[in-house]
Formats: structure tokens, C-alpha cells, sequence
């Protein structure tokens, strides 16, 4: 067919319309903001959420299957937890705060729970727990409700906010690349875009 009389619509690319490259990690305020929110709409499932992806660290894929017995010893959430990387096959630990700890023990309660029960379930029919996807939609909603551009964000946010405040106050690589579970520090060099970070910031505090 003449390429000037065909009439088929050109094909849309994918991100059309939505910004693309490295989420951008939540800033201290907008953490706060967040889960304030969460606490007054009385979100019981959002905020243990919320408070276990920013403490975690992990993949939308290893979050979303969390069991009970992943974080639960006991008659108490753990202050610390260890899994199997879905991705590496590799185990990572992870620390479960005080506030976290309280809010994942009040949704286990409200939801009633069991050791052998994903911690997140889905609500659709047939899906045994929330879904990648599904999780995406909460942290969209979550950022869009302190009038964020929530296109900005997304799931990797969520992995890369307390990694990135630590390194921040720290400066220590290493133990940023051990709490994301990297097998190698440039894969967290890349992942933290730290290097154009600190390289923006030298130059901001550099009069000439």
C-alpha cells in the first residue's frame, strides 16, 4: 500500500503524555503529610501500608506479597524482618520502626488476620493478594492527596525515599546498597542518582 494514501492511525507511544525516568524519592514533609492523612480518613490498611513500603524499602513485587508471619513473632510485629527476594533470589533485612510496628499490628487486628495470610489481600475476586498494579493506584492516590503531580510517582518512590534520606544523612553507599537488597554498588549509585545529586549540590554551594 502507498505509504501517502494509508489511512490506519499511527500507533500511540506508550508514554505519551506522562513523564518518564527515575521516580523521584518523597521528601520528609511529604511523608508526614501523607501519613496524617492516612490517620484522619481513619485508613487503617493505607497507613500500615504506607509506613511498611517506606520502612521496607522493597519492591512493589516482594511487598505486595508479604505474609503475617513475614513480620509477626510472636504476639508482636518484629522490629526487624527478613525474605527472599523475588527478582535476586537474594534475602535483604529490613527494620520495622515503632510507628510502623503499631500500624501494621492495628490493621492485623482489624483484619483479623492470621500468621499464613498475606498481610495485604486483594479485594478482587480470585487475586490472593493486592497486585503490583493495584498497589501503584494506592501510591498514586496517595501522593495525588497532598496535591502532588502523582505522574511524577510511583512505586519506586516508595523504595527509594528512606534509602535516600539515609544516604543523605550519612553519606554511607554501602549500607544504603545493603538495605535495597543491590548485589552491586553501581547498580545503587544508578538507583539513588546520587552522583548528579551531589554533583548539583557542590555546585549550588559554590560562588563564583
Amino acid at each position: 500500500m502507498n505509504a501517502s494514501t494509508d489511512t490506519s492511525p499511527s500507533r500511540v507511544p506508550w508514554n505519551k503524555g506522562r513523564l518518564t525516568g527515575q521516580k523521584p524519592p518523597l521528601k520528609l514533609k511529604e511523608i508526614w503529610a501523607i501519613r496524617v492523612r492516612l490517620q484522619l480518613s481513619s485508613h487503617v490498611r493505607g497507613l500500615a501500608m504506607f509506613n511498611l513500603a517506606i520502612d521496607s524499602k522493597l519492591r512493589a513485587c516482594d511487598l505486595t506479597k508479604l505474609r503475617v508471619r513475614d513480620v509477626y513473632q510472636g504476639e508482636h510485629v518484629a522490629s526487624r524482618a527478613m525474605i527472599m527476594q523475588q527478582k535476586t533470589q537474594r534475602p535483604v533485612q529490613f527494620e520495622i520502626t515503632e510507628q510502623t510496628r503499631d500500624s501494621v499490628a492495628a490493621w492485623i487486628r482489624h483484619a483479623g488476620l492470621h500468621a499464613t495470610d498475606f498481610l495485604f489481600k486483594s479485594r478482587i475476586h480470585g487475586s490472593p493478594h493486592l497486585s503490583t498494579r493495584q498497589y501503584a493506584r494506592l501510591v498514586h492516590r496517595w501522593v495525588a492527596s497532598i496535591g502532588l503531580d502523582d505522574t511524577a510517582y510511583g512505586t519506586h518512590t516508595m523504595r527509594r525515599t528512606k534509602a535516600s534520606l539515609i544516604y543523605r544523612r550519612t553519606k554511607n553507599l554501602r549500607a544504603v546498597q545493603l538495605l535495597l537488597g543491590h548485589t552491586k554498588l553501581e547498580s545503587t549509585v544508578r538507583y539513588l542518582g546520587i552522583e548528579v545529586d551531589d554533583a548539583l549540590e557542590m555546585a549550588e554551594q559554590t560562588e563564583v
